[in-house]
């Protein structure tokens, strides 16, 4: 970055007189909102609309997330040689837009390298730049495949205040803001692209409070929100006080233009009027699986879903979970019945579809089984049944499935949770057949919760309460239990927990309290699992750390669990 765009001086004179705002305040808008990964076009047309939006509430500054122009996280879209041109040529098409400072996150290319940056735009000119400085390599994240390290601080004058620029990991460090406080500003900046996980928004807000604090700073703090593949940003947009407290919140999971007024002399933002309300556990975890499985179907372009209805629990929150995305009219739910179907999950499945008032077939798919056995009959030359006879009803329902999305368009998604997943207990082109898994960073503890919670929100629950209580069973076999080969979900889930989201070894965990044996067993069945979660579908992370992108083990290898 040339040294003339570290402190870019913006004359506010010209706007400041076109309202009855006070000269000695600044406005900013905090544009929390989704921009799709790629579409830069309709992404800079949705920035053009929010900032005259803004302009016209009486915003003088207006700050977008992280890398918003082209949407996060773009992944190798960052390598096509056409990027550079198309982000030129999109913040070109900003140049019009008067009286309003736009802070625009966005991909930098040139000759020194590829940067996530933020560019600062007023009265169609370019005042500057910063590139990000941290760039995160964990979880989620691999900054450092794409983006070159940033190694200026950049601030700029307005209206009386220095404002210094971050984006998101930037803050989480405690130099980039120390530095910039030392260099004289009075007010942070920070673009983010955040992605959820459960209670991040109590962390963020820990975190900002103490960056606050320590530097004696208010801070502008916008995430992103809406649904990117298996991720989702779930704004919580902040205006943050020199003393750590909030002063403004956006709410959670929604577009959201938020104004937060500064005064210059006191350099204290004033107070937001009414608060969003605070998400519980459940509540949070709720929307972020509605959010995740909304976005990725419409924008994906499917014109509805298709859900294996089987009478049970996980079948019957992902169902409620696809209404509340999507709505009844474009969710098609299937029982397909076999001869160890009970008449109970029969009578559920039924229930519960007109409960939710969508369309709902039953198709019988004893036919299509005895037609594998008899044309395997020959090979198998009298081979005893065993998990082999399961599967192929399993893997029946999933050709059924895939023929009717085939058939109408519509996404068959799973409904496998991250217990089963975990432990292998999922059947590959079978119960795992489907272009999406609602609940594949979903423990089985957690269904229960998420099910009793959304029966909460209606005089009438949508699910029925049986379904909740009765024991779990894939009803592959007479009787059968999902406690015949598994413990305890209880107790299979704190040792997942364990194993998967907090990395602990296996004495670790036996020293938490688990059978020495169990935990040998279930650790066993997680590595011997890898290969199946590999070719499972996508899914909403929620937790700390997921399958997929986040968790990532080689197929063959001779690790000891007790080395």
């Amino acid at each position: 970055m040339s040294k003339d765009t570290d402190n870019p001086n913006l004359n506010p004179s010209h706007e400041a007189s076109k309202t009855n705002k006070p000269q000695d305040t600044v406005t900013f808008a905090l544009a929390q909102s989704h921009f799709l990964v790629g579409d830069i076009a309709t992404n800079v047309e949705k920035m053009r609309t929010l900032a005259l939006q803004a302009r016209e509430q009486g915003a003088d500054v207006i700050v977008f997330p992280e890398l918003a122009l082209l949407g996060y996280p773009p992944q190798d879209l960052l390598l096509r040689p056409s990027l550079s041109g198309r982000v030129k040529s999109a913040l070109s098409t900003l140049s019009d837009i008067d009286d309003i400072v736009m802070i625009v996150g966005y991909p930098h290319v040139d000759h020194h390298g590829t940067f996530n940056s933020a560019a600062i735009l007023h009265n169609g000119h370019q005042k500057g730049f910063y590139h990000k400085q941290m760039l995160p390599n964990y979880g989620v994240f691999d900054e450092r495949r794409y983006f070159d390290k940033g190694r200026n601080q950049v601030l700029f004058d307005y209206k009386g205040i220095t404002i210094g620029l971050l984006i998101c990991e930037d803050l989480w460090d405690k130099n980039p803001i120390a530095e910039l406080k030392k260099q004289g500003a009075d007010l942070i900046v920070s673009l983010n692209a955040s992605p959820f996980e459960i209670e991040k928004q109590n962390n963020r807000k820990a975190m900002l409070a103490k960056r606050s604090r320590e530097n004696n700073l208010p801070i502008v703090y916008v995430n992103a929100v809406g649904g990117q593949d298996d991720l989702v940003f779930d704004g919580g947009s902040m205006a943050v006080q020199a003393d750590g407290s909030v002063a403004h919140e956006a709410p959670r999971f929604m577009n959201q233009l938020l104004l937060a007024t500064l005064d210059v002399k006191t350099a204290k933002f004033n107070n937001q009027a009414k608060a969003p309300l605070s998400l519980s556990r459940e509540s949070e975890m709720y929307q972020a699986l509605v959010v995740g499985l909304r976005d990725y179907v419409n924008h994906s372009g499917f014109s509805g879903i298709i859900v294996g209805l089987s009478g049970g629990i996980d079948s019957a929150l992902t169902l409620c979970i696809a209404v509340d995305a999507l709505g009844a009219d474009k969710v098609y739910a299937v029982m397909m019945p076999y001869e160890y179907t009970s008449q109970i999950s029969l009578e559920d499945a039924q229930a519960q579809a007109r409960r939710l008032n969508v369309s709902y077939t039953v198709c019988p798919i004893f036919d299509a089984v005895e037609g594998i056995r008899h044309t395997l009959a020959p090979l198998f030359n009298k081979s005893p049944a065993d998990t082999t006879e399961e599967n192929i009803q399993a893997r029946a329902r999933g050709v059924v499935l895939m023929a009717l999305s085939n058939k109408f368009g519509h996404l068959v998604i799973t409904t496998g949770n991250k217990s089963e997943l975990a432990v292998g207990y999922s059947t590959l082109y079978g119960d795992m057949a489907g272009g999406f898994d609602v609940l594949k960073d979903v423990y089985k503890s957690q269904v229960y919760k998420l099910a009793s919670y959304r029966n909460r929100l209606e005089d009438t629950p949508v699910i029925p309460e049986r379904v909740i209580t009765r024991p779990p069973s894939a009803e592959l076999r007479p009787d059968q239990k999902d406690q015949d080969s598994l413990p305890d979900y209880d107790v299979l889930d704190g040792i997942l927990m364990s194993y998967i989201d907090e990395d602990m070894g296996y004495q670790e965990i036996i020293d938490k309290g688990f059978d020495a044996e169990m935990v040998a067993k279930v650790i066993k069945m997680v590595d011997n699992s890898e290969y199946k979660r590999l070719q499972s579908p996508i899914g909403t992370k929620i937790s700390h750390k997921a399958f997929g992108r986040e968790r990532r083990y080689p197929l063959v290898n001779k690790w000891s669990i007790k080395g």
